[in-house]
């Protein structure tokens, strides 16, 4: 069994500089004439997906040799292996590589520290401006801007205006119109990639209604933040996310809200329009 690592923010601070360091070198891809090519499950693939896992696993393993890594660029570790760890790193060296060719800016670099298959640490920099947001069990979450000034967020506690909701740019879904047509008032923002967790844990947004196919790297740190900066990641049956339960790695649709996103919630978990269909259900 893997020795567990005691979180700290000696630990945190390191791995947000790790993050760090993978969003510059996926920039340098950004800014050249870069091309992609296709996995097997056809999702693009580019030079700054395999660059950012290098320099994260490289990093982490001299940081922390003891604790497993799984990555969507490596990802192919039997489930006999994992389903024996009780922590792990894992991490979307490039979330939202489409979003990356499209060249909108719209992409980030994930880590997760795993406890006991629920995010206890979450890392999420935004290579095209070189924002990072992180959060944690230890402290709460933050935001660090371009200049490196640093301060702690929280989700939004507005109760009285109108729910502001964030949905896939690359994945729409008739499931989320349905879902709107049970809000009464709103604005929504189509952004790419985890940034629609940040939106959320800095009070920039209120709910995040997810239907459709993402991966638990896709997610883990966003939940981490959002969780620790006082907000909420659920299923769409009611039930808390849990990583790392089964062969596969998809996600099952899920709700992530701020405090002033309970009505959200309660009109969509009472709803049965959702039940069916839903996917990766743990």
């Amino acid at each position: 069994m893997p020795e567990r690592k005691i979180l700290n923010e000696q630990l945190i601070s390191s791995v947000v500089e790790i993050a760090k360091e993978a969003g510059e070198a996926i920039i340098e891809v950004y800014n050249s004439d870069f091309d992609y090519q296709l996995k097997k499950d056809l999702s693009p693939i580019t030079a700054a997906d395999n660059l950012a896992h290098d320099i994260i696993t490289k990093k982490l393993k001299i940081l922390t040799p003891k604790i497993p890594i799984l990555s969507e660029e490596n990802c192919d570790i039997p489930y006999k292996i994992r389903s024996q760890w009780t922590q792990y790193w894992l991490v979307d060296p490039l979330d939202g590589t489409k979003e990356f060719i499209n060249r909108n800016g719209e992409f980030t670099v994930n880590i997760a520290l795993i406890d006991n298959n629920t995010p206890t640490l979450g890392i999420i920099n935004v290579p095209i401006n070189n924002e990072t947001y992180w959060g944690s069990k230890v402290n709460g979450s933050f935001y660090s801007s371009e200049n490196g000034d640093v301060k702690q967020i929280q989700v939004s506690e507005n109760y009285h205006d109108r729910i502001r909701i964030v949905a896939s740019r690359s994945h729409p879904s008739e499931m989320l119109t349905s879902f709107l047509e049970k809000i009464v008032d709103y604005e929504i923002l189509k952004v790419g990639s985890s940034i629609k967790f940040c939106l959320i844990a800095s009070g920039q947004a209120d709910c995040y209604p997810r239907f459709g196919p993402t991966s638990e790297w896709d997610t883990a740190a966003g939940e981490a933040i959002v969780k620790y900066a006082g907000g909420s990641v659920i299923t769409t049956k009611g039930k808390l996310m849990a990583y790392n339960l089964k062969e596969g790695f998809l996600n099952p649709n899920f709700l992530v809200s701020c405090s002033c996103g309970k009505i959200a919630s309660e009109s969509f978990l009472q709803s049965t329009v959702f039940e069916a269909n839903d996917i990766g259900e743990h």
